[in-house]
């Protein structure tokens, strides 16, 4: 019979963040290893989001260009963001929806741009655009 453990909070014993996970002989620090922030909208029209996590607002900076804000600060400029894209549907536009481009992070934007990769510098607006970041928050 496995057992399940539930809590509400977890605390490290040296500090109240340094708790760590060990899977083998592999052992990581649970704070390292979570998303900070991260953010699902539509980039057409007015932009908005679907959902996030530790944002304050979107900006829509022209076609193509996005600025995320975040509400708690990353500790550093050089935090690891990555995003995603689902096409407008269309066959030349599905397969080759990519974020080209995450370009200028502060320690509380995320600077992006979206292109269709199969077209030199298009940048293009998509419905479904998905950013996550991860580094220490400030």
């Amino acid at each position: 019979m496995a057992s399940i453990l539930k809590v509400d909070e977890l605390r490290g014993i040296v500090s109240a963040g340094d708790i760590t996970v060990t899977s083998g002989s592999v052992t990581m620090s649970l704070q390292d290893g979570v998303a900070k922030a991260w953010v699902n909208f539509n980039g057409t029209g007015t932009i908005a989001a679907d959902d996030s996590l530790n944002l304050s607002s979107l900006s829509d900076g022209g076609t193509g260009f996005y600025d995320i804000n975040v509400t708690s600060a990353f500790a550093r400029t050089n935090h690891c963001s990555t995003g995603s894209i689902i096409g407008d549907g269309s066959t030349s536009n599905r397969s080759y929806a990519v974020v080209a481009s995450i370009s200028s992070n502060t320690t509380s934007k995320i600077d992006i741009a979206t292109v269709n990769a199969n077209v030199t510098e298009a940048y293009r607006d998509y419905a479904n655009i998905s950013v996550t970041d991860f580094g220490d928050l400030a």
